[in-house]
């Protein structure tokens, strides 16, 4: 079940109470199993039969969801008027899932008469939200090569002088491309 939930084969062997040490090979080993294979599909046939009746977000869903926190301002939700400034959130207000939490306190001057009633709107961090569309749609990767779909996808350098081309050349050629330093091994 966890690696249905996470797809890491090693954090679900450590969930499951393996070590460390040992989570790697019982992982590849339990994998490998026609019938952990055989619930694995049935868990995933599970989800899709889930997703298209509308219980789990589909990724042009996700996609839009995180596009409208990135997008979300502030001043989306805020209007000024002669008589101060105010949050106005409707259904039509452009954005509206950026908002994290909206929070209202009436303050009462000395007398205890005139309420005034002050809003304060958080959003949520845009920042992490264009990370994850970024994520998504595979801006930046950790290594030099993807395999997505068994497709082995290579990186496209573009280079625009002569050294820096005969350096990317030896790189590719696996040439050594730096000489050792007098005072180091190796």
């Amino acid at each position: 079940m966890e690696y249905a939930k996470c797809g890491i084969g090693k954090r679900a062997a450590v969930v499951a109470g393996y070590s460390e040490k040992s989570a790697a090979a019982i992982a590849c080993r339990t994998l490998a199993s026609s019938e952990v294979q055989t619930r694995l599909n049935e868990l995933t046939k599970m989800a899709h039969d889930q997703a298209e009746h509308g219980a789990i977000m589909s990724i042009q869903e996700r996609l839009l969801r995180l596009s409208e926190i990135a997008r979300g301002r502030v001043t989306d939700y805020q209007q000024c008027g002669a008589d101060g400034g105010w949050i106005n959130v409707g259904p039509e207000t452009p954005n509206s899932a950026a908002i994290s939490e909206i929070v209202t306190t009436t303050k009462y001057d000395d007398d205890g008469a005139k309420p005034v009633v002050i809003a304060r709107i958080r959003l949520h961090n845009p920042v992490q939200a264009i990370d994850l569309l970024n994520k998504m749609d595979g801006v930046y990767k950790d290594e030099q090569s993807t395999t997505i779909n068994n497709q082995v996808l290579i990186p496209v350098y573009q280079v625009v002088d002569a050294e820096h081309k005969e350096l990317l050349a030896r790189v590719h050629s696996g040439e050594r491309t730096m000489e050792a330093h007098p005072n180091t091994q190796g």
